[in-house]
């Protein structure tokens, strides 16, 4: 199996971390195939995150793209800056990153830790709404959630919400054999691209309140989640939507959620605490 940190000295033996999730990529091929996927070239500007030893920033570079990384890891963070000097490279945790600080068009690639895959693409789904094209490896039930239709097994909180702001599309399968640490399940890669302005929820309070509320209890039929807030308001809305009240969430279509919170949830009422990417 070819290395894609053969032209990286000195990286190869950093030891992965357990405690970051760590799972570094080790095949070229499949680096090279998740770079390209991004299809960036000269005047793109791309942030990657968490390049580790730099599997895929090496390819990036190549591109001519003006490339920005973000590397919890400070070790890692440093080896990077000295391998290729002309990287910007910015020690921080991706989930505290303030998405919002990007304007303007933005391509966004990440080989994503398992563990905060979700909250992190919940987050820049959201905040940055000129994402020209993002490509995300992610654990494969992730990659299944993500792109998930309603109606099926895999739809949830976190369908509905990355729906709401992108278009999500699964790309290719990677085993584990190519990580080192090997994982022990499969990995999948998708593609974002941020919904038309026209298109795009722009008022996210309303639907933050009303989709823990439903799918922490994906079971019951709507009207019984919903019998606290129950009112000839929400007769009226099911009967216009075509729906019976005995609904249950994953029913429902990401635009129908969206109106479904606007009415019970005025966008004026912002919540104080975002909910968490939930399933």
């Amino acid at each position: 199996m070819t290395s894609a940190l053969s032209r990286t000295p000195g990286q190869a033996a950093h030891r992965p971390k357990r405690s970051l999730g760590q799972n570094f990529l080790q095949d070229q091929g499949t680096a090279w195939k998740i770079a390209d996927a991004l299809e960036a070239s000269s005047g793109h500007r791309v942030l990657e995150i968490g390049p580790g030893r730099g599997a895929l920033t090496g390819r990036l570079l190549e591109s001519g793209c003006d490339l920005y990384a973000l590397e919890k890891d400070g070790v890692l963070a440093g080896k990077l800056k000295k391998h290729w000097p002309r990287l910007s490279v910015v020690v921080t945790d991706a989930l505290r990153f303030n998405w919002t600080k990007l304007h303007g068009p933005w391509r966004i690639i990440g080989n994503l830790p398992y563990n905060v895959a979700s909250p992190i693409i919940w987050d820049l789904a959201a905040d940055v709404p000129h994402l020209e094209r993002g490509i995300f490896m992610v654990q494969k039930e992730v990659a299944q959630r993500l792109a998930a239709a309603p109606g099926s097994r895999s739809y949830g909180a976190l369908s509905v919400w990355v729906q709401s702001h992108a278009q999500v599309r699964g790309l290719f399968t990677v085993g584990p054999q190519v990580f080192h640490p090997r994982p022990k399940v499969d990995s999948a890669v998708i593609c974002l691209t941020s919904l038309a302005p026209e298109e795009r929820l722009h008022h996210s309070g309303p639907l933050r309140r009303l989709l823990p509320l439903c799918f922490q209890q994906r079971r019951k039929q709507l009207k019984t989640i919903l019998r606290p807030l129950w009112g000839d308001h929400l007769d009226q809305w099911f009967q216009d939507q075509d729906l019976r009240p005995e609904s249950r969430p994953e029913e429902l279509s990401p635009r129908r959620f969206q109106l479904l919170a606007n009415l019970l949830f005025p966008p004026h009422q912002d919540p104080e605490n975002p909910s968490p990417a939930t399933s």
